[in-house]
């Protein structure tokens, strides 16, 4: 690729930062950008995929159960596993920030510029279901796709918000065991992948995101308990929005120190010269494009709970809304081993949809809420969501249609096949996959015989979404918005 599309004060900026290497920069261009895939560790091995996929992958070295794969030669998202959410697909370096914060099931984590939802699924698998994932993203139409991805990949105990981080911080004070910034930048690191990107850095360049980055720092770290610990990334090379905005949030929030990141953390990057213990790799370096990784932890004993009654001054600490007692519902659900002994904690709420008014935190075991005809699992702890915009809390168990209950797309993705009233399990070369991720009618073999009601079509062994039995064929209830054209 030649390289006269990059902007002249762009490539002296490279030459000042990278000195001898900077001819070797400008060769990386003339290399195919790596693409690559994540084992979902909700739903299987990275070795286990392996064996699946009919592919030559090979590991990306930072980021477990991770591999790159020919993108002249493959088309992964036409696969069946795909559909499955047993994989997604991920730029090799995006994969290293969720990697390198250190996160351990139970705790609170929050990914507050979430969207598309690679990291949020990435952090979503290393909470192991235990505790709350809270992924956040300033644009709703960015958060429905990240909502969809965290369905798809089978996460349970999540909630997803479209709001500024400011309004998040005012409400979320000292909550947080772990926050995730992948702020919005320039896009440096992204120039080879995708030159487009060249057009926005004139127009914009790091001057404009600079300033927006370091209000979210600020905001992020108000949410931040204390012990906690902040993993600041960005996909660009500017010493102004990497280094400098960590610089700034150490500099106005004095109870932050900078944690050190081994350079082993992910090989062959960069020791940062400007702020040392942070992390920069390049394209010319290792099998990635350009990113910046940073992590901060806050000094302090005070406890998160005290922090988090301060954010919360005046509301109300328990579920979102009031009992409900739909038999159906309780009766399907019930029937579910992770649902026993949470059925009768089935909530009414508003619509998720709009904005709500559902009370402050959760403290007890998870429940199952109603919400304008949509049931819901809500996550075990819950912070304050009155007044916020949220997309979702917790799992979308299903719908209560004209005195019926119909299990949800998402149940479907996080359930044990098991755990199914019927299953219809297909082999990945068994052509009715595509016909039923196309959305058609599935007709049964005589050894297959007949069902009645709710069945769980499988593909290999894993769950692709729901059928309902009609005799000799089953009605397809996949999911209108995913299916195939």
């Amino acid at each position: 690729m030649n390289t006269a599309f990059l902007p002249e004060a762009f490539l002296n900026e490279m030459k000042e930062l990278l000195g001898d290497e900077y001819k070797d920069y400008l060769a990386s261009f003339e290399q195919q950008p790596r693409s690559g895939l994540r084992a979902n560790g909700l739903k299987i091995s990275g070795s286990r995929l392996t064996q699946l996929l009919p592919w030559n992958l090979t590991p990306v070295p930072w980021a477990e159960g991770s591999y790159y794969y020919d993108s002249s030669e493959l088309r992964p998202a036409l696969h069946p596993a795909y559909s499955a959410g047993l994989f997604y697909l991920q730029e090799p370096s995006a994969m290293a920030p969720a990697a390198v914060l250190p996160v351990e099931p139970g705790q609170r984590v929050l990914d507050l510029c979430a969207a598309p939802g690679g990291k949020s699924t990435q952090l979503a698998a290393r909470l192991k279901g235990k505790g709350l994932l809270v992924s956040n993203d300033i644009s709703s139409s960015r958060a429905r796709g990240l909502l969809k991805n965290l369905e798809l990949a089978g996460a349970s105990n999540i909630c997803v918000t479209a709001e500024e981080p400011a309004k998040l911080a005012r409400k979320w004070t000292g909550w947080f065991d772990r926050i995730l910034v992948d702020a919005p930048c320039s896009g440096e690191g992204m120039f080879r992948r995708e030159p487009d990107m060249v057009k926005d850095w004139m127009a914009k360049g790091p001057s404009f995101y600079a300033p927006i980055q370091r209000e979210i720092l600020l905001q992020a770290a108000r949410m931040l308990r204390p012990g906690g610990l902040l993993l600041y990334s960005t996909c660009t090379f500017s010493p102004l929005e990497d280094e400098g905005s960590v610089i700034e949030l150490l500099k106005k929030v004095p109870e932050l120190c900078l944690v050190p990141l081994d350079p082993d953390l992910v090989p062959r990057s960069m020791d940062s010269p400007v702020l040392p213990g942070t992390l920069r790799l390049f394209p010319h370096r290792l099998e990635g494009e350009g990113h910046f990784l940073a992590m901060v932890r806050k000094n302090g004993q005070e406890s998160s709970e005290e922090h988090l009654t301060a954010g919360m001054e005046g509301e109300t600490q328990d579920f979102p809304g009031t009992p409900c007692r739909d038999a159906q519902a309780l009766d399907f659900l019930s029937r579910i081993p992770a649902f026993a002994g949470q059925t009768q904690r089935l909530r009414v709420i508003e619509k998720e949809e709009k904005r709500g008014k559902p009370g402050g935190r959760a403290s007890s075991k998870q429940a199952v809420a109603r919400s304008s005809g949509e049931v819901y699992l809500l996550p075990e702890e819950m912070p304050s969501w009155k007044s916020l915009r949220f997309l979702r809390t917790g799992l979308h168990a299903g719908s209560l249609k004209e005195g019926r209950f119909e299990p949800s797309q998402a149940l479907a993705m996080t359930l044990d096949p098991e755990a199914a009233p019927h299953i219809l399990n297909l082999d990945w070369t068994d052509q009715r996959i595509l016909r039923y991720l196309k959305g058609e009618t599935l007709p049964l073999t005589h050894e297959e015989g007949d069902f009645s009601g709710w069945v769980l079509v499988l593909a290999g062994g894993f769950p692709l979404g729901w059928a309902r039995g009609n005799g000799g064929t089953l009605k397809n209830k996949y999911y209108p918005g995913w299916r195939r054209q």
